[in-house]
């Protein structure tokens, strides 16, 4: 997929403030022709989504790079290029760290409509989004519901459950744990809180049976368990040497307790009312985050939705593993002619 640029002048911020450049950077297919398909990334994912989602995005892939024009916007506050607190403020020299304006996931939803206006596009045929992805396509598919043929939420939410935003204040706890992340001398502080901050994450992400089968130990007469330990210490380095930073990190777990469709529209019920693409939704039957009881009470609030459940023994995670499933279901429902 092919990198671009675009410069909005004059940002506002829902929560306030604004600035006068903000940089958003996304990444389209080669083709420039068929089917549109829409694409929200993730947390700590990034606009070229066959690096995160290689299974379901490329060529020959269920998402086609050589048939269907994709699109994917790297949200506002991402270290991986869209304007954000880690991105040197013109007035210092130096980076925002704490200055940035915080940022909603409105915020992220009004650059992504800034780019396809540049980009010309009229109408998406596919809009897709899971986890902290599907905050953003629930609330633009709310936002402008003429723009979209079909959707997709899967293993998402149109509000931040009272579960989440706990499990996002524990992480932030442990940014603000790390003394060197409210100095704010370079972007490597709180890097000692960032590698806890996404240990605490993955396990909400995973589930019991996917952590026994993939870090049991190995061993029956092991005195002191440490395979997972050891797995939780990688992911956390893992995420650093990926290029992410605690600023970055902070604020988008800011924006994560942002997400609420509802407001101001009388109501999430009301809100989802308002789609009028032809919508799939999905759960994951492990997934901690967004169990399907959960989405079994909204899913029904959109017009005309289809209902299906994943399994997985992976948590919320599932959506990035379990591709046959996940075809089978877009397949019938989304990608017909």
């Amino acid at each position: 997929m092919i990198r671009h640029e675009l410069f909005l002048d004059d940002f506002a911020f829902e929560a306030g403030g604004r600035l006068d450049r903000v940089n958003v950077v996304y990444h389209t297919s080669r083709v420039q022709h068929g089917r549109v398909v829409w694409i929200c990334h993730a947390l700590t994912a990034n606009s070229d989504p066959e690096d995160w989602w290689p299974e379901m995005v490329g060529p020959g892939r269920f998402f086609d790079t050589e048939r269907d024009f994709i699109v994917c916007v790297n949200m506002i506050a991402s270290p991986y290029g869209s304007s954000g607190p880690a991105s040197v403020n013109p007035d210092t020299g130096l980076p925002y760290y704490f200055d940035f304006p915080a940022v909603t996931v409105r915020d992220m939803v009004a650059a992504m409509a800034a780019v396809r206006r540049a980009l010309s596009i009229e109408r998406v045929d596919l809009l897709v989004g899971s986890s902290i992805g599907g905050f953003q396509a629930v609330e633009w598919a709310v936002s402008e519901p003429e723009l979209f043929d079909r959707a997709a939420f899967i293993a998402t939410a149109p509000r931040v459950s009272p579960f989440l935003s706990a499990g996002i204040e524990t992480q932030r706890m442990a940014l603000e744990a790390d003394p060197t992340f409210r100095q704010a001398v370079d972007l490597s502080g709180g890097a000692a809180g960032l590698r806890c901050a996404r240990a605490q994450a993955l396990i909400s992400y995973r589930c019991f049976e996917g952590y026994g089968l993939t870090q049991a130990e190995p061993d029956d007469d092991t005195l002191f368990a440490v395979r997972a330990a050891s797995y939780e210490r990688y992911q956390g380095e893992k995420l650093l040497r990926r290029g992410f930073d605690a600023y970055s990190y902070y604020y988008l777990c800011n924006a994560v307790d942002s997400h609420n469709v509802g407001r101001g529209r009388g109501g999430v019920a009301a809100a989802l009312g308002r789609i009028r693409a032809k919508t799939l939704v999905a759960s994951i039957d492990t997934d901690a985050i967004f169990p399907p009881a959960e989405i079994e009470t909204w899913a029904p609030m959109i017009p005309g939705a289809v209902y299906k459940r994943l399994t997985s023994s992976f948590g919320h995670d599932g959506f990035l593993l379990e591709t046959k499933q996940l075809t089978e279901l877009l397949e019938p429902y989304l990608l017909c002619k």
